[in-house]
């Protein structure tokens, strides 16, 4: 098989693996189910979705929860890829606070894809996402 064509398939297996795991969302208070999925530097896709709390600051994005969990579970580094997709008609990119998390595992060519409730998607690379990001490099 292609590389493209291969590109292409885990591509199209992180969207479906991101679109079950946003119907386990928790989100009685804003009614917003996202759901997340990363794929590792070996092709490993962690899926997570978003946890929410009566105490708001609880609240844990689906994108944190797919990469904590990579985390706990050996994930091979940098993250090469994350998937993010919201239940509503917007296209909801990673907030700034999972933007800071991304930038500690991942480069300058992990891909992030985020999507609707209407399988729309956009692409870009996490440098474009969240230039100049502060990272382990400054420190």
């Amino acid at each position: 098989m292609k590389k493209g064509n291969q590109r292409k398939q885990q591509t199209e297996k992180l969207i479906l693996a991101a679109y079950a795991v946003q119907q386990k969302a928790y989100a009685p208070y804003s009614g917003f189910q996202i759901g997340s999925a990363i794929e590792d530097a070996d092709g490993k896709i962690y899926t997570g979705c978003n946890v929410e709390n009566s105490s708001y600051g609880g609240t844990v994005c689906a994108e944190r929860v797919a990469i904590f969990k990579g985390i706990s579970e050996n994930m091979k580094l940098p993250i090469k890829t994350v998937v993010v997709v919201s239940s509503t008609k917007e296209k909801w990119p990673p907030c700034g606070l999972c933007r800071q998390v991304i930038a500690e595992f991942c480069d300058s060519k992990t891909q992030v894809i985020f999507g609707n409730n209407q399988k729309q998607f956009k692409t870009i690379t996490f440098t474009k996402l969240l230039p100049e990001a502060f990272s382990k490099k400054l420190m």
